[in-house]
């Protein structure tokens, strides 16, 4: 028997109980993964309030997750019983114990990285990767605009901006997290409580905008995104957190300088082992180095069983960075 957490109907923090189950053996392409820490992410709180349907109930949660392998299926070759891994984008139930994980799933987790590092840091990390290198290029020196530069994703970026030589304008909800952001990398900063984001990207910028928004936020900040782009500039829209951007008129796009906009997700740009091992390899080579730090305070390292705390703090908005459960 082991301990997870599972929910049988969707809502708020309340819905997740920890409860024990009976760990199935894993399928001949997973391996079965102790594991040692757990990242929680804002996507966590989406299956878990419905905004993400969950494909059968009662549904386990998470996706990310560090440990050590203790099972491998019959048809896994490149990893091994005792090897120390992480992974980031598994089936929902990495709030667990153990957890069974698709192999081409698996990164192979260097010496150098702690499993605490790994869990919180990993899915954030890859995110970055994509929005940086692949959804769009980001060079030495440009200028844009990355919303919630505070939070998990958000302190990982304001890092790996620095690392490139870019300067990011991060926007935040207090002074608080607009010295953390600074400290991690960030150009500039724009508290959005009591500044206007757009007058302040106009300042910032001479009058010039930026190229690319990378926005998280979603409904809350949309037109703000868009009127912070120059002619074709890209809106690079990821995630919800205000809630979903619905309802949009593309002639809007046409009116404010025929811009481009996307919806990316992770498992839309890293689908293969190889994809996999190239991404994680380039986080964990600088994090190794100490060009991105992802220390959790201990404030935001919870019990398995306080899921639902951990869910609490997360969507009150007083964390930053990442946080993580510990089994």
């Amino acid at each position: 028997m082991a301990k997870h957490i599972e929910f049988s109907v969707t809502g708020g923090p309340e819905v997740l109980r920890y409860c024990e189950f009976t760990p199935a053996d894993p399928a001949p392409d997973e391996v079965q993964v102790e594991n040692k820490a757990i990242g929680i992410n804002y996507i966590d709180t989406y299956f878990r309030s419905g905004l993400y349907p969950s494909a059968r109930f009662p549904s386990g949660l998470g996706m990310e997750a560090a440990g050590i392998v203790t099972k491998v299926g019959s048809s896994v070759t490149s990893i091994n019983i005792g090897d120390r891994v992480a992974y980031a984008q598994s089936a929902p139930g990495a709030y667990s114990e153990v957890h069974n994980v698709q192999a081409h799933k698996i990164a192979l987790l260097p010496d150098a990285i702690s499993f605490e590092q790994a869990a919180a840091s990993l899915l954030k990390g890859l995110t970055v990767y994509y929005l940086f290198f692949l959804t769009h290029k980001v060079q030495k020196d440009e200028v844009f605009l990355f919303h919630a530069a505070a939070g998990g994703v958000g302190l990982i970026a304001c890092q790996w901006a620095k690392a490139l030589g870019a300067k990011l304008i991060g926007t935040v909800g207090s002074d608080e997290k607009a010295e953390l952001a600074k400290a991690a990398g960030a150009w500039q900063c724009i508290n959005y409580n009591r500044e206007n984001i757009v007058e302040r990207v106009l300042d910032i910028t001479d009058g010039k905008k930026v190229g690319v928004v990378y926005d998280s936020i979603g409904k809350a900040t949309w037109l703000d995104s868009l009127d912070c782009l120059k002619r074709h500039g890209l809106m690079v829209s990821f995630g919800n957190a205000s809630g979903p951007v619905t309802g949009v008129d593309l002639g809007i796009l046409n009116q404010k300088g025929s811009l481009f906009v996307t919806r990316p997700a992770i498992s839309g740009y890293i689908t293969t082992r190889e994809e996999l091992s190239e991404a994680s390899k380039a986080l964990f080579d600088l994090i190794a180095a100490g060009k991105i730090k992802v220390d959790v305070p201990e404030s935001q390292k919870f019990p398995l069983s306080e899921a639902a705390s951990a869910h609490r703090a997360l969507e009150s908005r007083l964390t930053h960075g990442s946080s993580l459960l510990i089994p």
